[in-house]
């Protein structure tokens, strides 16, 4: 078996050549900061509570936090006793600090919890129970309007719970800080509005910690982009407390705007977020903390190729039995396509993409093209149940069609004829996540994004973005936006995205026509890839994995810490090597001809020679030697 092997341009080396002069970045487990006196606490809602993507981003980055910072590093959230039954052991404290705040807070009625979460880097886990410290939500809202005039109704318990937790939190670590012995360094980091009232709290209070606040996406961006307020163009002119009024989020909007310019460091997960903050919560960004993933090579080179290859044939198997009675199409001449996420139609860009399609079976058609796409369109709805018998004849048909007369009628009505027309592009809708015991599939999702060619998010609306990311890290090739975190990191970090697989729509500067034809174009480019283009792709696609892993984007949260340590310590801290240096993911060798079938055969395509529209080149001498990969051969014949 192949062993793997770092490449040579390592973007590894790069980011470890950036971060290896910083004497706090120390990947000691903890031994660096001990001797310092540092400690460093997490807080989110999502604390070992399965809610959003947060809880994706603090258990994914738990491996690299407790690598460099070991016993000096807690997660604190919420506690919630389903998901601590099976996420959660619960211990009693090591250390005696820690011990007596418990003792501290338990003699007041409060429940709180201690122990570790069942993850990759076991860190540990301090979890408030809310319920128990209701009793002080009077005491607690008196005291933030008397401090900072935000009034909380009475009536929004999740602005309730958030202050119990801001308070509980503020607490502990106001008391923690006090009975350490010596001169000790306090960091709390407070993801999103539900965790920032601690942050707000800490500095009212002028505790002597150093504090980061990170926001995902701004709470007024969301609503604001719910709206259909063509957000971008009008990022200047928003009249901020009136919007916020209106939608009757005020109060949630002055605690995220208090937390964002009251914290030392003030963070984002991506340059399009900070150019949302910078206008709505009137605070650039001091760092872009880009969201991570713990990426797992394989061995040899070839398996993931060959993962492709098992479970496109499991969904080969479903498409045959879903287009029973209809199957005009050879399998040989097929590729898969998806979109998947929460169900947000124009945020995540599921109406451009359904207008591409169309516009990708008209150029498919005109070409003469014999490759059949299918898409699959993976989200969560209103369903009924669907069981074997339905994949069988009409019924699929029926059913079909009642379930996506439950999302939306005309679009039920688009999907359910492109289902069954004899086209080049044909539409699947699943209303709900895949896993392994689904009836029709038989696949966890996973194991589908692997078995597909392509993902397409060309979201308008995305802070970061893990289906692409995700994608990325098992080599398929993606579609997204630069109106997505990715696509705008992406951007910045590779010299040329497409040649990788990762193709950038352009939402920001052009219309939707134009956005939703270029998104066409790029389909039907990758229409005409040869499976050997393809294969190349995918192994130069995979090749990024490392640049997405957290053991190397994880410097951006050290780098967060180290400047607010900077900031709330400056006689103690220096300014040496804050930031990390700017690397860049060259372009592949070769740059060959154009793929197997050329541009000027799709007649919707205009003559002009803009670089941003040719389709991606490929060279077959674009070989394991030259990658240092291997490409199977059984891959290549089934890919």
């Amino acid at each position: 078996m192949t062993s793997f092997r770092r490449r040579n341009s390592s973007f590894f080396r790069a980011f470890k050549d950036a971060d290896d002069d910083a004497d706090l970045f120390s990947m000691d487990r903890g031994a660096t900061a001990a001797s310092q006196n540092r400690w460093h606490f997490e807080c989110a809602w999502e604390v070992a509570n399965k809610v959003g993507g947060i809880y994706t981003v603090i258990k994914s980055k738990a491996p690299v936090s407790t690598e460099e910072l070991g016993e000096q590093y807690f997660l604190v959230g919420p506690y919630n006793d389903s998901c601590v039954r099976t996420e959660v052991e619960l211990l009693e404290p090591h250390h005696y600090v820690i011990k007596a705040v418990l003792e501290e807070m338990r003699s007041h009625g409060i429940k709180v919890h201690f122990g570790r979460w069942l993850i990759d880097g076991y860190p540990k886990l301090i979890l408030f129970d809310i319920g128990s410290a209701a009793w002080k939500l009077d005491e607690f809202k008196h005291d933030l309007w008397e401090n900072t005039h935000i009034g909380i109704p009475l009536h929004d318990s999740e602005s309730n719970d958030a202050l119990i937790l801001g308070n509980l939190t503020a607490w502990f670590i106001t008391s923690f800080r006090n009975k350490l012995e010596g001169r000790p360094y306090v960091l709390l980091h407070c993801h999103e509005w539900l965790a920032g009232v601690a942050l707000i709290l800490l500095r009212m209070r002028k505790v002597d910690v150093a504090t980061v606040f990170t926001t995902h996406a701004t709470l007024l961006g969301r609503y604001l982009c719910a709206g259909n307020s063509d957000f971008y163009n009008n990022l200047d002119k928003f009249v901020l407390d009136k919007e916020a009024g209106d939608r009757q989020i005020y109060h949630r909007y002055c605690m995220e705007r208090a937390a964002a310019h009251t914290a030392h460091v003030f963070t984002t997960v991506s340059e399009i977020t900070g150019v949302e903050a910078e206008h709505l919560l009137k605070r650039k960004p001091d760092i872009i903390t880009p969201n991570g993933l713990n990426v797992k090579k394989f061995s040899a080179i070839h398996e993931f190729q060959n993962l492709h290859a098992v479970y496109k044939e499991k969904i080969h198997d479903f498409v045959k039995g879903h287009f029973y009675g209809h199957y005009d199409f050879d399998l040989d001449k097929t590729l898969y396509v998806f979109s998947a996420g929460r169900y947000e139609f124009s945020n995540k860009g599921c109406d451009l993409f359904l207008e591409s399609l169309a516009r990708l079976n008209h150029f498919l058609k005109t070409a003469g093209s014999e490759m059949t796409v299918i898409a699959f369109l993976i989200f969560p709805a209103r369903t009924n149940n669907f069981n074997i018998e339905s994949l069988r004849g009409q019924a699929i048909a029926k059913q079909l069609r009642d379930t996506v007369s439950h999302i939306q009628g005309q679009l039920g009505k688009r999907i359910f004829e492109k289902a069954l027309r004899h086209d080049r592009v044909k539409v699947i809708f699943h209303p709900e996540f895949l896993n392994s015991t689904n009836p029709l599939f038989g696949l966890d999702y996973e194991e589908f994004v692997r078995g597909c060619h392509l993902g397409v998010f060309p979201s308008y609306y995305e802070p970061w973005g893990y289906t692409p990311a995700e994608c990325t890290v098992m080599g398929i090739p993606s579609m997204t936006s630069n109106l997505s975190g990715f696509g705008c990191f992406m951007q910045e970090h590779i010299a040329d995205p497409k040649s990788y697989g990762i193709y950038i729509i352009d939402r920001r500067f052009q219309g939707i026509d134009d956005s939703a034809q270029q998104l066409a174009q790029y389909m039907f480019d990758f229409s005409c890839l040869s499976r050997r283009q393809r294969i190349i792709q995918r192994n130069r696609t995979e090749r990024l994995s490392e640049l997405l892993d957290w053991k190397n984007l994880g410097v951006y949260y050290r780098k967060a810490r180290s400047q607010a340590l900077v900031k709330a310590f400056p006689d103690n801290f220096s300014e040496a090597s804050l930031m990390p240096r700017k690397v860049m993911y060259p372009k592949p060798a070769s740059e060959p001809p154009s793929p197997s079938q050329s541009r000027s055969s799709t007649p919707a395509v205009s003559d002009q020679e803009d670089d941003e529209h040719r389709p991606v080149k490929f060279d077959d001498e674009d070989n394991p030697t030259d990658d240092e990969e291997d490409l199977n051969p059984e891959a290549d014949q089934k890919n």
